[in-house]
């Protein structure tokens, strides 16, 4: 009885708080936001007495925010400014999807004075097709008008309104044509090179995966990175990977010589005593200890070395009028490196830590266009990380 009555309680004081909520949204002005606290509060069991509250919210938000947008709809009408149209049209949207929420719960009771709640609706299908209309036009106008100018930026705004327009209004004259056009002159061209200062030929393989920028995967909505020069392309931007140095350092083979000792168990002895007597227990018997005997082992280690560092600088270009806009250093360093060991002797002497470099091998060093081509791709990830933080136009 008395868990019941605790969830009872809890049940009402959650009810309030809900109820209280959405009464505070009412009172903002937040008219939406309390309908859809309302709505989703008298999906189940509207007519229950507890559900009387947001009925009463429902009806009077769904009233004021009705009369809220209607007035806004007829102050910009009036002002007949035509970057109001898409704001128009959205609000007669607004005003048909809101009867359309509550429209599923009807009818409402408002039990105590014994009526169904009131929501005038209305249909707004002409003024919403009249307004789609009037904003695809001054959309479509707009954006012819955008295209004719000589600014990126305008072809980019453009390319948004037409993607827009084609939502509302699909297949809405020539916009599928405009929006290819809008999106070819909005975006920025980038003329991908490549040059060589260093005394080293550099490998073509590394040439071309440095060159390659779809495997980058850099190209964005508005930016193409082309290494080879595309006809009818007027490029606005060079980006340079100029390698500046390349140091590799000789084959290494170092040899060290350790030798180590332990001692370790080795079976069973007779104590004897110090007069050299066999020490027994109190039965009689001869006692046994460990035996122990030093091991010994030596080992001929041998460390492999080789190392390449790329010197590198990337420079963007302004193609139009070849100045340097930004120069960024880049630098990358790979190493090959191998220890194995060999032994004589007991290699139970030695540390663990030692056992995996007897399983290993001397290994045939890299070649120099191999290690310049490892360096490369490392250098690859940078010369991206460098791409991905600066764009050519902010």
């Amino acid at each position: 009885m008395k868990k019941t009555i605790l969830l009872l309680s809890i049940t009402l004081f959650i009810s309030a708080c809900g109820v209280k909520q959405t009464r505070n949204l009412l009172t903002s002005g937040n008219y939406d936001d309390a309908i859809d606290n309302s709505v989703s509060n008298l999906r189940s069991n509207k007519d229950k007495k507890g559900k009387q509250d947001y009925i009463y919210i429902l009806e009077e938000a769904f009233a004021k925010a009705k009369e809220r947008d209607l007035n806004l709809v007829n102050l910009m009408t009036q002002a007949a400014n035509p970057l109001n149209l898409e704001k128009i049209y959205n609000t007669y949207l607004l005003l048909h999807n809101r009867q359309e929420k509550i429209k599923p719960l009807l009818p409402l009771k408002l039990l105590q004075e014994g009526r169904n709640a009131k929501f005038p609706f209305n249909n707004y299908n002409s003024e919403i097709i009249e307004s789609k209309n009037a904003l695809s036009h001054f959309l479509y106008a707009n954006s012819k008008k955008l295209l004719l100018s000589v600014n990126k930026m305008n072809y980019r705004k453009a390319y948004d309104d037409l993607v827009y327009l084609d939502q509302i209004n699909p297949g809405y004259k020539d916009i599928l044509s405009l929006m290819e056009e809008a999106q070819f002159k909005g975006t920025d061209f980038v003329k991908v090179s490549l040059n060589n200062e260093t005394n080293m030929v550099l490998p073509i393989r590394l040439q071309n995966d440095l060159l390659d920028f779809n495997t980058f995967d850099m190209n964005d909505k508005w930016t193409a990175y082309h290494s080879n020069t595309e006809n009818g392309v007027d490029y606005d931007f060079q980006l340079i990977l100029n390698f500046r140095r390349i140091d590799i350092s000789p084959e290494q083979l170092k040899e060290k010589e350790i030798t180590k000792e332990q001692k370790i168990k080795d079976g069973l002895r007779t104590l004897i005593d110090k007069n050299g007597k066999v020490v027994k227990d109190s039965l009689g018997n001869p006692i046994k200890v460990d035996n122990f005997k030093t091991i010994r082992v030596r080992i001929y280690e041998f460390s492999q070395f080789k190392a390449c560092q790329i010197t590198a600088q990337v420079d963007y270009v302004n193609a139009k009028n070849h100045q340097l806009l930004k120069s960024f250093p880049l630098a990358s360093e790979s190493v090959f490196e191998n220890t194995y060991a060999t032994y004589k002797g007991d290699k139970r002497a030695t540390d663990d830590s030692y056992y995996s470099y007897f399983d290993k091998r001397n290994l045939p060093f890299p070649s120099n266009e191999q290690m310049v081509y490892d360096t490369g791709e490392d250098l690859k990830a940078k010369l991206k990380e460098i791409i991905s933080r600066n764009k050519f136009r902010q």
